[in-house]
């Protein structure tokens, strides 16, 4: 399946007449500022018909930031009691506003990232309020919702918006990116709310508020060893059980990273309550749970080196002792390892960064998945890169200046499989480069493809030599 912004849900467009917007918002400032089932009823109602009336851009933007005002108003009644059903259709009639009105940022010229990030934001937290209050009542959310959901976050992935903070001061409380607003509701999802008593789905949705960005979602490649759960951004649920079946597109497919998230449970910060803290003790089993280990992990404490980037790996592999970092292997499995190391260290080690970690005599290729620094030190989880790692130079022509890369090669079928790695923005696909391996002089012309990998600070382009 193939995402695209325009399958976003929203509802067409009946009314074309002028809209008298200064009466409206004047209408809106007289609503009394106290929540009751009629001042819900009549937002709804006219939000209803916004909704489906052609504005343009900056005129339907001003409406719904005042209609988001009166929802502060009246989310703060349902705070301690189950959502009425015109509360829920009012989260879902401001996800749709905000998703029309996503759709005509998008359709502008050039908009900016904040505005964007925004835009992409106020629409996920809606559909995430209505997946919440789904699950407050004890019942099953639409398919659609997660559609949504899913949506957003590939849009702010596809907009590099993920990260970009957005202030935004609801109840119960949010993360402060569109990254964490989304993981938020997925956690949730993922934290068996049915079996939550009344009041603790809203606390238990606000205790992940500062936690939930700590995890990432990491693209799906069949060959991928590391654990994680299994997302779809092209299904109707949060997530796939066991591994996807042969009709799942391969873009769609993320798995979801926990490591940084559960090293941080074990640090209970002051601001949370003991029954937050209680709440997502009872959450981790279910999200270890559903994560079936493919291989085993073995508990460790020993020491170990990293070479972090590809000048630093590429004189490592050629024996010319580069600096590295001392760090201490904590576990282990045949997918990868968590490492412990100096919290000085982390400039050196952003996420998505390439390692070649030297442990008992025996050197593996790795990347980074994720990091988390507690008061302990920097924790760290790698994933390893089957193969033998060798180093290589490339030019753009015969003489001109030489880049290092790093050739990782497996066996396969009777030859060998190529991957070479480069720092990211070194060359551009499809440039023709000249290609030297280690002991060869002569030096081999080769097209650069597309990566079919790329962790942000590295790219991995499949390679076939002769």
């Amino acid at each position: 399946m193939t995402l695209d912004a325009m399958r976003l849900e929203v509802p067409e467009i009946h009314e074309h007449e002028p809209l008298d917007l200064h009466n409206l918002l004047e209408q809106l400032a007289d609503l009394p500022r106290q929540a009751s089932s009629e001042t819900l009823e009549t937002l709804l109602g006219r939000l209803f018909q916004l909704n489906r009336w052609e504005l343009t851009l900056l005129e339907r933007q001003r409406i719904l930031q005042s209609f988001t005002e009166h929802y502060r108003l009246q989310a703060q009644a349902f705070a301690e009691q189950h959502p009425c059903p015109l509360f829920i259709r009012l989260c879902l009639e401001l996800a749709a506003g905000f998703k029309r009105l996503l759709l005509q940022i998008l359709q502008g010229r050039q908009p900016s990232r904040p505005h964007l990030a925004w835009c992409l934001y106020m629409a996920e937290y809606f559909v995430a309020q209505s997946l919440l209050r789904h699950y407050q009542l004890y019942q099953e959310p639409p398919g659609s919702l997660w559609h949504d959901c899913h949506l957003l976050y590939w849009l702010g992935e596809r907009q590099h918006c993920l990260d970009e903070p957005v202030a935004a001061a609801f109840q119960p409380a949010a993360a402060g990116n569109l990254r964490g607003l989304y993981q938020q509701s997925l956690l949730l999802a993922l934290s068996n709310p049915f079996q939550l008593k009344n009041g603790q789905c809203l606390q238990l949705f606000a205790a992940l508020a500062p936690l939930a960005e700590l995890a990432r979602l990491q693209p799906w490649e069949a060959d991928d060893d590391s654990e994680g759960l299994l997302i779809d951004l092209g299904a109707e649920q949060p997530q796939l059980l066991g591994e996807p079946d042969t009709a799942a597109e391969p873009a769609t497919l993320r798995r979801l990273e926990l490591g940084a998230l559960l090293v941080a449970l074990d640090e209970p910060t002051p601001l949370q309550s003991a029954s937050q803290r209680q709440l997502l003790e009872q959450a981790r089993p279910h999200w270890q749970g559903q994560q079936a280990r493919r291989h085993p992990r073995s508990e460790q404490s020993s020491p170990c080196n990293l070479f972090c980037g590809i000048a630093a790996i590429h004189a490592q592999l050629l024996e010319q002792r580069p600096l590295h970092l001392a760090a201490q292997l904590l576990d282990a499995s045949a997918g990868g390892a968590r490492l412990l190391c100096h919290a000085d260290h982390a400039a050196q080690l952003p996420i998505g960064q390439l390692l070649l970690l030297q442990h008992n005599n025996s050197q593996t290729l790795a990347l980074l998945r994720w990091r988390h620094q507690s008061g302990s030190g920097l924790h760290l989880g790698l994933r390893y890169l089957k193969g033998l790692p060798r180093p290589v130079w490339l030019r753009r022509a015969p003489s001109a200046k030489t880049h290092p890369g790093i050739l990782q090669s497996t066996p396969a079928n009777g030859g060998w499989h190529h991957g070479l790695w480069l720092a990211q923005g070194d060359f551009a696909s499809e440039e023709n480069l000249w290609l030297q391996l280690q002991g060869n002089h002569h030096q081999a012309i080769v097209q650069l493809p597309p990566a079919n990998l790329d962790s942000g600070q590295v790219a991995r382009h499949p390679l076939k030599l002769a």
